[in-house]
C-alpha cells in the first residue's frame, strides 16, 4: 500500500525540482561561457604566434 500524496505535495516538489534544475543549468551556462572565452584567447594567441609575434605576458 502506497501513501497518498495530495496535489500540494506534488506541486511543491515539482517547484523545488524546477528551481534546482534551473540552478544547475545556470551553472553549466556560466562554465560554458568561461570555457568559450579561454578557447577564444588561446585561438588569438595561436594566430599571433603564427604571425611571428609574442602573446601578451611573454616578454622574455
Amino acid at each position: 500500500m502506497q501513501p497518498q500524496t495530495n496535489d500540494k505535495d506534488t506541486n511543491f516538489r515539482d517547484q523545488e525540482l524546477d528551481e534546482e534544475l534551473a540552478g544547475i543549468l545556470t551553472a553549466i551556462s556560466v562554465v560554458s561561457r568561461r570555457l568559450a572565452k579561454k578557447l577564444l584567447t588561446l585561438q588569438q594567441q595561436d594566430a599571433l604566434m603564427e604571425k611571428g609575434g609574442k602573446p601578451d605576458g611573454q616578454d622574455e
